[in-house]
């Protein structure tokens, strides 16, 4: 660990040892940050986080002993693709243990249709913590069946939404150990409107507005949880900025592509040395929200009108209309993993574009760290 600088962060779990790192890697799927990328942060002095999203698919394990056009095919093909997305979730939580003591925990979507299957396996597995966005994970605590030793941290784009999750998780006994607040700069699916997208002055200054509003809610609510900030921070200098707003913490993911650890494949590392700011756009995703992405031809062709065949056995989303997509997004996000850029695209945060080379991820942690006393931003 090399990390002289950024401060140390503290939660504190009743039963567990008191977890410490110095910031948040964020989860990345399909397969962007598993056990390798979380395992190297870990050991460096964050908190690596898997992305639990699609495991079982991009691992090949599910397994379905009827044929397509069988009756019950569909029913077993459902159960056999949770089964393997919990077995696969399991084998990366258990190979990031074995290859470090520091910490580690999993991203849970709660927009997945199998999100209860994946929280509890990364109960079962103990992850030091898990972290849900992509909806509203009220019901999250019902699954560690009373056990408080886990930290649940939600992600939330407003103040109005911290609110919410400080209320229901309350009903529930529950207080978060953190709120990360992810602003307009981030990269993948985003919880504002593409009119809030378009708007410069928010994007420019949203994240520091809405973590200041989410300290100004918890203060009134007379708790003590630590904000996390995320979003289109990129040097050592923006997490110093983002401490100075309120902020406990901060969380980064897309500076952690281009890292030798990182899970995915070189071609999807590469997209992001590539890209230039031209190249970085806010597109409509399948799943009705907005999201950042690096243009290529495959998103090209589908501006124009192009409509890929779509072949899905599975529903990986709640509000999945496979009928109505013009193409399949887990396909086209797991096509892009392993580099194949024909089928897939590569989503982003709004400063992907300053990343220059792949080093590893020691190199990258003692970079952050002399960045953030030099004061080194991005914008």
């Amino acid at each position: 660990m090399s990390i002289c600088n950024i401060p140390k962060f503290k939660i504190e779990s009743p039963g567990k040892k008191t977890l410490e790192f110095h910031f948040i890697q964020g989860g990345m799927g399909v397969g962007v940050s598993m056990s390798g990328l979380a395992s190297a942060v870990a050991d460096e002095g964050g908190a690596g986080i898997i992305a639990s999203v699609g495991l079982g698919v991009l691992k090949g394990i599910v397994k379905v002993d009827i044929q397509r056009g069988q009756e019950g095919y569909k029913e077993a093909y459902e159960k056999a693709y949770i089964k393997a997305n919990q077995e696969a979730l399991r084998n990366e939580i258990r190979e990031a243990r074995r290859k470090t003591n520091g910490v580690i925990g999993v991203n849970i979507m709660h927009a997945l249709s199998d999100y209860s299957a994946l929280v509890e396996a990364a109960v079962d597995e103990n992850a030091d913590m898990i972290i849900s966005g992509a909806g509203i994970p009220r019901d999250l605590p019902k699954y560690l069946r009373g056990r408080q030793d886990i930290s649940l941290i939600p992600i939330v784009a407003s103040a109005k939404l911290a609110r919410l999750m400080i209320d229901a998780w309350e009903r529930l006994n529950y207080t978060p150990r953190a709120i990360i607040v992810e602003g307009p700069k981030a990269g993948g699916h985003l919880g504002y409107s593409y009119e809030q997208l378009m708007d410069l002055d928010f994007v420019a200054n949203g994240l520091e507005r809405i973590v200041r509003e989410v300290v100004q809610v918890i203060k009134e609510s007379g708790r003590k949880i630590p904000v996390i900030a995320a979003g289109g921070l990129f040097y050592g200098g923006d997490i110093r900025k983002a401490l100075s707003w309120g902020a406990d913490l901060t969380q980064m993911a897309t500076r952690f592509v281009p890292t030798d650890e990182c899970d995915a494949a070189d071609g999807f590392k590469n997209e992001y040395l590539r890209a230039k700011p031209k190249d970085i756009e806010i597109i409509k995703s399948p799943v009705g929200l907005p999201g950042r992405a690096i243009i290529n031809p495959f998103l090209r062709a589908l501006k124009a009108g192009e409509r890929p065949k779509i072949s899905c056995d599975y529903k990986c989303l709640k509000s999945c209309g496979v009928g109505d997509a013009q193409y399949c997004i887990a396909n086209a996000l797991v096509e892009a993993q392993g580099g194949d850029f024909r089928r897939g695209y590569a989503f982003c945060g709004l400063n992907a574009y300053l990343c220059d080379k792949i080093i590893p991820v020691s190199q990258l942690v003692r970079d952050l760290d002399r960045e953030f006393a030099e004061g080194k931003v991005s914008s």
